[in-house]
């Protein structure tokens, strides 16, 4: 696991200062550009989806589809994006959630869920954790269950952990990296 880690940390870039001063931006675009890197990454993130017997993967918007769907086809699993309140047509579940200013809606469509399926949700990166739990508790009012959360990389600086935790109600929470 310590190559893997060296390969993808080398592969992402620290932008200063960006999108504010102050802000040291993680971004993974190189990562996505070379293709060895990036199917690391998928093989990785797929084998925790196989391993905690995910049954669907879900995305969170935006770079959380970048890195799903090549999961959830690595791993044999359907993929279920979770958008932005008012992107998905048709009936959707919705669930609001607030921010450090204000607050955010997400959406997923109920009938791509069942009782049967345990998901996996699968994102960039772990930083104050409101997105991530936000989709659990979606994810469960579908009539879902939890297999885990899965990210590339979690911000130990900050408290995404600790406030994802009790949404996940014991199903693991897995950072390839911690930053």
């Amino acid at each position: 696991m310590t190559d893997i880690k060296e390969l993808l940390l080398s592969r992402i870039r620290d932008v200063p200062d960006y999108p504010e001063p102050g802000v040291m931006f993680k971004d993974i675009t190189p990562l996505l550009a070379d293709p060895a890197a990036f199917t690391a990454l998928t093989d990785a993130l797929a084998e925790l989806c196989v391993r905690h017997g995910a049954t669907k993967v879900v995305g969170l918007e935006a770079r959380g589809f970048i890195l799903g769907a090549p999961v959830a086809v690595r791993a044999g699993l359907g993929f279920i994006p979770v958008r932005k309140a008012g992107k998905l047509p048709g009936a959707t579940l919705s669930q609001s959630y607030d921010l450090e200013y204000g607050s955010a809606e997400i959406e997923v469509h109920a009938e791509d869920l069942s009782a049967d399926d345990r998901v996996m949700v699968i994102d960039d990166v772990l930083a104050t954790g409101g997105t991530a739990e936000a989709a659990l508790h979606l994810i469960r009012r579908a009539g879902a269950g939890v297999a885990g959360v899965a990210v590339l990389m979690e911000l130990g600086f900050l408290p995404g952990r600790a406030r994802v935790e009790p949404a996940l109600q014991g199903a693991p929470l897995d950072a390839l990296l911690l930053v």
